[in-house]
């Protein structure tokens, strides 16, 4: 199946913000407007109504209208829906099954980097792992659908392409479970034998309801992800009371009574919501991970964890005692053992005192010396109240703080609340404890004033009577009863949150430094490394050390980046340590590939000429993910086209003996000349711009370099004479420099090529694309292998590699139908546009974001890889429309990596013919150089021609025939 974006959307309309409206508790969203934190300028953070259940429908609704009063309140709301695009996350509930993270949200949930993951930022919350698969989706959505509704306590971790989103009012997303699971949660029900059009919806079905259902229906979980149109929204709103300014927003719940209302046969009768067009989205390569109760924090978190146990993409070396315990924000002094499991340690210092057991949560507990042991199921909360208090909760691991505590069925540290009480020898009563008709609200955890207290109440708290010395009873009984308690729902309005998060920022940069030092056994250097600079540049954290040279390669790269990246952003000089790590990439590359010596022997005729010529590329899609670092660590895909320009191939080269020792260079494009007579001049080619380097290091990768050579030669013109003849070698590049047509490495493989068959090396096509991509490490310009297998192959491909330094890419042919068939083939046009901009220092900023191991590029880098299957397989089908709207992706993705590719010149021409186009882009790194246009038709290509015609930006613009290259590559001799 073929999964790709909805074309009805304009890629205009792709660079839009999409405003995300988050509900938060009370106190989370104070802290979050005093704070003005600009990594949330496009969030707008409010809190349901104090003393008010609205449910997720009411939420909805007022969601929007305070979102709308705050915006433009005197706006119709109705009006102000269809002005932009929206993500709602409910997050502000009372978390009582979570009661450790329910003062900020559980949306807020600090996250570990997952151990197989490249580019997670170490501070990362379940909201940032939720965003990027929300903002996607709303790319792409068709224009009557504003509005996306998410849950805050859910990760949806998707691996696949998105399908293309239905025309509906509303589309609900879900995947594919088991019945075990289903039972548990929301289900959608669609027909066997139709689309998937909502049938009915259920929530919570019994085993026998699937069971019988599943006969005529297949169902899908719902993940609580739904797109509305302003038409639904509306209803919604309506249904949750608010129709007009004014009105009072009630209880609705979107899932239990909206939901089952639609469908083509729902359960519940609403004519209204009856008559909604609702579609399914099935999310096919994704999963569902549920962070609502103590429990889930930890099997979610582990699940995610062990997505893989590929120890190729574990970048770290660390065997944990038990792979159910997280630590994360804390200062640890406790040796874990494997005796413990399903621990979860956040934001709190544990001491080597300490004896901890099994299914604990632990958060925020503050610098302690406690001997304390903690009994298996117990949790332990600690939480900032007031000037230097705090109030300490221990709770069950299981516990749901739901129930009056008189009620056998309410448990409190995993056991009846009652029996506590009674062992304790204390009445649960309304006096002591304010209310006992819902634990939610029973003040139960004492506010203390210093370590001492907190120790002494919470022993006395969580251990049995019989186990304790009667003196230390007593202490811990009196605190309980004298000082002020708080219930878990004020806890959550009186916590003091700046105090949680400097706690939590400090102990994180504690650990950020520890885990540079410890990088061995860390997920440091696989972590977003530029969030990881700024956090060191701002706090002034000490700088890691050059890691060793018997480390990991790729390690020491990062790390040499790294330090480059902070040097930067300290005001200190950087560039020394950003050129070791670009010099470790070439070291690698020398030392691992076929780098291997060569001895050169004549293998013509002294008259012979040998002659090879070459198409140039255009790259389709998935470009840059061909370039090193990257495809190191997850290999590319990309499609491209052989062309040749105005009927020949652009490149080419001439190689023939001559009677002078001596190697002659000639450039017929750039009229230059040079005689190289030793070793020193022939290894001059390190020079960016020098019209010889590329043949220098041909001739040294061929042997003609003491680095590079089987035998040793006192000169190189002892090794001329050994040869029996001097080397003129002769270049014609009929195309500009700077031409994004993959001009450099090509001409680099077209020289290999000829100096293969000259000297009898014998080298495939695949040979020499790898000795290209070395001969660019050596002339240190860097780039990746696509230029010279998009020139060196023929025709259209999509060539993919593997993870590794060993980079030799799979090539699978394409039809070329779309590009040569009589009705297509006049709508592909090259426009010279007379701008050229150099590669390298393109190159070598999107490499360095690469090292650091940026999220937003490693992200996008891997939607290009999924974009260039996509690319291929749209080829396979023969959609030319498709074709078009693929290469305008391509222009969309390339932007967004690199904002210099689309300069204010290049611009202006685009505007003048987009309207004419189903796409265009770029090729290679953008800024100028060539523009390849998809013509909606053959007349619309007549109009984009005049067009050019009559406004050339400059006296060199202008079109250049192109046609697909059957042949590739062509070596023969005279």
């Amino acid at each position: 199946m073929i999964y790709h974006l909805n074309k009805t959307i304009t890629f205009d309309k792709k660079s839009e913000n999409v405003k995300k409206l988050i509900s938060l508790p009370p106190h989370m969203v104070d802290y979050l407007r005093r704070k003005n934190d600009p990594a949330f300028s496009d969030c707008f953070f409010t809190s349901d109504p104090r003393d008010k259940k609205l449910g997720s429908g009411g939420g909805t609704a007022w969601l929007l209208k305070e979102n709308k009063e705050y915006e433009d309140a005197g706006s119709d709301v109705f009006e102000w829906l269809s002005r932009e695009k929206r993500i709602l996350i409910h997050a502000g509930g009372q978390s009582r099954r979570l009661p450790a993270y329910a003062p900020t949200g559980k949306v807020l949930i600090p996250i570990p980097v997952f151990r197989w993951a490249r580019g997670q930022k170490i501070n990362q919350t379940l909201l940032s792992l939720q965003l990027p698969l929300y903002e996607k989706i709303m790319e792409d959505v068709p224009d009557n659908l504003h509005t996306l509704i998410a849950s805050g306590d859910v990760y949806v971790h998707n691996t696949g392409k998105i399908p293309k989103i239905p025309q509906a009012d509303i589309v609900c997303c879900g995947i594919w479970v088991d019945g075990e699971t289903a039972g548990r949660h929301g289900v959608f029900f669609f027909d066997r034998k139709s689309s998937f059009a909502l049938d009915f919806m259920l929530q919570k079905p019994d085993a026998e309801t699937l069971q019988q259902l599943s006969q005529t229906h297949y169902f899908m979980l719902d993940i609580g992800l739904w797109l509305l149109s302003d038409k639904a929204i509306t209803l919604l709103m309506k249904k949750s009371g608010y129709e007009k300014e004014g009105d009072e927003i009630h209880f609705y719940d979107l899932y239990s009574q909206f939901g089952p209302a639609m469908g083509n046969h729902p359960h519940i009768v609403d004519p209204e919501i009856n008559a909604l067009k609702v579609a399914i989205l099935p999310l096919h390569d994704a999963q569902f991970y549920h962070y609502g109760t103590a429990k889930e924090l930890i099997s979610s978190t582990l699940s995610l964890q062990n997505q893989t146990h590929n120890q190729k993409f574990i970048l770290h070396k660390k065997i944990k005692p038990h792979p159910a315990i997280f630590v994360q924000n804390s200062r640890i002094n406790y040796p874990f053992t494997v005796e413990n499991s399903d621990i979860w340690v956040e934001n709190s210092c544990i001491g080597n005192h300490w004896q901890i057991n099994k299914k604990h949560i632990l958060t925020g507990i503050p610098p302690n010396d406690w001997l304390l042991a903690i009994p298996e199921g117990i949790c332990i909360d600690a939480v900032p109240v007031g000037d230097n208090k705090y109030v300490i909760r221990p709770y069950g691991f299981k516990d749901k703080f739901s129930g009056s505590i008189h009620d056998s069925e309410t448990h409190w540290m995993g056991r009846p609340a009652k029996e506590w009480f009674v062992k304790k020898g204390i009445p649960a009563s309304d006096d002591l404890l304010h209310r006992t008709d819902d634990i939610q609200f029973a003040r139960l955890f004492p506010v203390c004033a210093g370590q001492e207290e907190m120790i002494s109440v919470l022993q006395w708290m969580i251990t049995e009577n019989e186990d304790r010395d009667g003196n230390e009873e007593k202490v811990g009984r009196e605190i309980w009863l004298k000082n002020k308690r708080l219930s878990a729902d004020e806890i959550s309005s009186q916590a003091d949150i700046q105090k949680i998060m400097d706690s939590r920022e400090k102990l994180l940069n504690e650990n950020r430094v520890a885990l540079s030092k410890n990088y061995t056994k860390s997920v440091f250097y696989q972590t977003d490394l530029e969030e990881q600079a700024h956090a060191f540049a701002k706090n002034r954290l000490p700088l890691p050390p050059p890691l060793p040279s018997d480390s990991d390669l790729l390690m020491q790269m990062h790390n040499r980046m790294f330090r480059s990246r902070v040097l930067e952003l300290e005001g200190f000089p950087f560039q020394d340590e950003r050129e070791k790590a670009f010099s470790l990439l070439r070291k690698g590359f020398i030392e691992i590939s076929d780098a291997r010596k060569m001895h050169p022997k004549l293998n013509v005729h002294p008259d012979q000429i040998v002659w090879a010529r070459s198409p140039v590329r255009i790259d389709l899609a998935g470009g840059w993910t061909d370039t090193p670092p990257y495809c190191l660590m997850e290999g590319g895909n990309v499609v491209n086209i052989a062309v040749e320009l105005n009927g020949q191939p652009p490149i080419q080269v001439y190689v023939k003996p001559s009677e002078e020792l001596a190697i002659t260079l000639r450039s017929i494009d750039l009229g230059a000349t040079e005689v190289v007579a030793d070793y020193p001049s022939l290894e001059e080619f390190h020079t960016v711009g020098s019209p010889f380097s590329i043949p220098k290091a041909a001739l040294a990768l061929c042997g003609f370099s003491p680095q590079f050579s089987e035998k040793d030669y006192p000169s190189l013109q002892d090794q001329l004479q050994q040869l029996g003849c001097g080397i003129e070698l002769t270049l014609l590049s009929a195309i500009p420099a700077g031409s994004g047509l993959g001009t450099s490495s090509i001409l680099a493989a077209t020289v290999l090529g000829a100096l293969s068959d000259f000297f009898g090396l014998q080298w495939s096509k695949n040979d020499i694309g790898k000795q290209t991509l070395l001969l660019e490490q050596l002339l240190t310009t860097g780039g990746g292998w696509q230029d010279q297998y998009g020139g060196v192959l023929h025709g259209v491909k999509l060539l993919r590699t593997h993870e590794g330094f060993d980079q030799e890419p799979v090539a699978s042919w394409l039809p070329d139908d779309l590009f040569t068939s009589p009705q297509y083939r006049d709508c592909h046009l090259l426009y010279y546009t007379g701008i050229t901009r150099t590669a390298k220092h393109i190159l070598q900023d999107i490499v360095a974001g690469m090292l650091l191991n940026k999220s937003e590029t490693l992200a996008l880098l891997a939607d290009m890889k999924l974009h260039a299957l996509d690319t291929a397989e749209i080829i396979q089908l023969g959609n030319f429309d498709d074709l078009g709207w693929c290469v305008a992706k391509t222009w969309e993705q390339k932007q967004r990596l690199d904002k210099g590719t689309n300069p204010p010149a290049i611009e202006k021409i685009i505007a003048l013919v987009k309207d004419y186009t189903l796409g265009f882009e770029l090729p290679g790194a953008g800024g100028g150089g060539y523009i390849y246009l998809i013509a909606k038709d053959a007349e619309a290509a007549v109009d984009i021609k005049r067009i050019l015609h009559e406004n050339p930006p400059n006296n060199k613009a202008r079109f250049v025939e192109m046609s697909i290259s059957h042949t590739g590559m062509q070596i023969t001799r005279s």
